[in-house]
């Protein structure tokens, strides 16, 4: 276990990859990948690896090609029977591109198509016409969660919040997010300065609990009411993300209720993939600052 954590800390996050499941299918993609692990959340396969990404291509490359020209044609022609007209989905010379306004639902979605990859280059997400079955079946919920992502859906919504108890609820949430405390069980303390997941903030680090006692009608829409005490948190950085044993099993309904508990080794991928991400940025930002000073 050791070696193994050890070693996903020296490579950036694992990529994902999803396909029809058959033994034979599976079976020579552990021969190919024989580090690759299944993944709950994702319901997909992850590799680890630089070079990750290459690979699975040139797999999902190969694969495709075992079901040409049958699966190809079949997609094809039940495309040209009964079409998704979309303004989010256009035809390709191998398939079908995907381009939508981000929600995770459509990210989930997707993932769960065989042999649906992203492309970072164009940022669009690609579907072999093999897979056309797959898109269709999920396509009502793609394009619903996409249409609720546009700007003016988001600014509509917002319009119909206003003067709501579901507005009032919404900056409460974001007025007690700004004070970056957490209310933990005066009598089931968190450990302080490592990463612990939570319901409300994700995975963060608890760097000092205060002793002050929670009001518990302050956070009654959050949490139990029961004795608590507050503790301020910070976001953790990459290398504390990578640096965090993940715990061996998912949290119980016990752990969870106590608002804190140890991250899975898919939630710290989660959150580091996050982290590494806002680290570019970052990196970026600085890099375009130094170059125009």
């Amino acid at each position: 276990m050791r070696d193994e954590v050890s070693e996903d800390e020296q490579e950036p996050m694992p990529e994902a990859v999803s396909f029809p499941f058959d033994r034979m299918t599976v079976a020579r993609f552990r021969e190919t990948f024989p580090r690759a692990r299944w993944s709950d959340q994702l319901q997909a396969w992850t590799v680890p690896g630089t070079t990750a990404r290459r690979r699975i291509d040139r797999w999902l490359a190969a694969q495709a090609n075992r079901t040409r020209p049958f699966e190809e044609e079949r997609g094809r022609d039940a495309f040209e029977f009964e079409p998704i007209l979309s303004p989010y989905l256009s035809v390709y010379d191998h398939g079908f591109r995907i381009k939508t306004p981000y929600s995770k639902t459509v990210v989930e979605e997707l993932r769960k198509i065989p042999f649906a990859r992203w492309n970072s280059e164009e940022k669009v997400w690609e579907v072999p016409y093999a897979s056309y079955d797959d898109l269709q079946h999920r396509w009502e919920t793609i394009e619903e969660a996409a249409k609720r992502c546009e700007p003016e859906e988001r600014r509509k919504r917002a319009e119909a919040r206003k003067g709501t108890e579901e507005e009032a609820k919404a900056r409460r949430r974001a007025l007690e997010r700004r004070k970056r405390r957490l209310p933990v069980p005066s009598d089931n303390l968190p450990p302080l300065d490592r990463p612990v997941a939570t319901a409300s903030y994700g995975i963060v680090v608890l760097t000092e609990v205060t002793g002050e006692l929670v009001d518990p009608e302050e956070v009654a829409e959050a949490y139990a009411k029961q004795e608590h005490v507050w503790a301020i948190w910070r976001s953790p950085t990459l290398e504390e993300l990578v640096q965090t044993w993940p715990a061996r099993m998912e949290a119980a309904e016990e752990e969870r209720r106590r608002s804190w508990w140890q991250p899975t080794i898919d939630e710290l991928r989660a959150a580091r993939r996050r982290a590494r991400s806002a680290e570019r940025r970052l990196e970026r930002i600085n890099e375009s600052r130094n170059f125009t000073s």
